[in-house]
């Protein structure tokens, strides 16, 4: 869990988090979402300390992480994987070369140890036989996954995803976002994503976090977010006139659910 508090950030005159303060929970995909400029980038680069926010704490699992010295930070940051938006993969290195990178940096491993590791996380991502491989011989959505393998490869307990589904096509976007949550699950870590991807918000948008102008507007789930009442909300999500269609028709399925089971109450008793 990675929690928050009353966090400010500036840049010269411009004020880029205003008392801002969530809280990340484990075992979930938590995500924040913003219009450019809203501040998401910043907050994601204070949480893993790119950034030294002029005020507030970080707490990370009861530990405060603005509070530690750089050598305890250090420590820290071997438990945090990240994903980044263009992959960053080096483009001179095999896949199973950059995978195990953090291994060769942070882990006492031995090179059988480490060769294991490497083809257990990339058999996870569906990547099996492209050890081999240099990224220039691979899709956007496998060096996607290559990311994800290299972010994962130390078991960390907190995974930062900087705009996953950035340059994907829409079911490889969905095969990205299906996987991000799966890990999740599976090795119950903190995740958080930002994301401009509306499909991701209602797929594995379970504690999202909406921002406005450097502040925290609103906060929910995906299962929420339909029904909320913050019209600075609605208007990002819904934009289109196909997304407010799509709204609608899901505000329908929900209430039908809602009469569906009062029917069924009064009928039982």
């Amino acid at each position: 869990m990675i929690v928050f508090n009353n966090l400010y950030k500036q840049f010269g005159d411009k004020v880029v988090l205003n008392d801002v303060s969530h809280k990340m929970e484990t075992g979930k995909c938590n995500l924040i979402i913003g219009s450019s400029g809203s501040g998401k980038t910043v907050l994601q680069k204070c949480l893993v300390g790119l950034f030294e926010p002029d005020k507030g704490e970080i707490i990370y699992d009861d530990i405060s992480f603005t509070s530690m010295t750089e050598e305890h930070r250090k420590e820290l940051r071997q438990q945090i994987g990240m994903l980044f938006q263009g992959s960053a993969l080096f483009d001179s290195m095999t896949v199973e070369q950059n995978v195990i990178f953090p291994l060769d940096m942070f882990s006492k491993m031995n090179n059988t140890e480490k060769q294991k590791r490497v083809n257990e996380v990339l058999e996870r991502v569906n990547l099996v036989d492209a050890n081999k491989k240099y990224p220039a011989e691979i899709s956007g959505g496998m060096k996607k996954r290559v990311g994800i393998a290299r972010a994962i490869v130390l078991n960390p307990k907190y995974l930062f995803c900087d705009e996953p589904n950035s340059g994907l096509d829409p079911q490889t976007s969905m095969v990205i976002d299906k996987l991000i949550y799966d890990i999740t699950k599976e090795f119950n870590m903190t995740t958080v994503i930002n994301t401009h991807d509306m499909n991701s918000v209602m797929e594995i948008g379970e504690n999202i976090l909406y921002m406005y102008q450097g502040k925290n507007e609103w906060n929910g789930s995906n299962k929420e977010i339909i029904f909320s009442k913050n019209e600075l909300l609605n208007k990002f999500i819904f934009a289109s006139e196909f997304l407010q269609d799509a709204k609608d028709m899901r505000m329908l399925e929900a209430k039908g659910k809602i009469d569906n089971d009062r029917n069924m109450e009064e009928m039982l008793k």
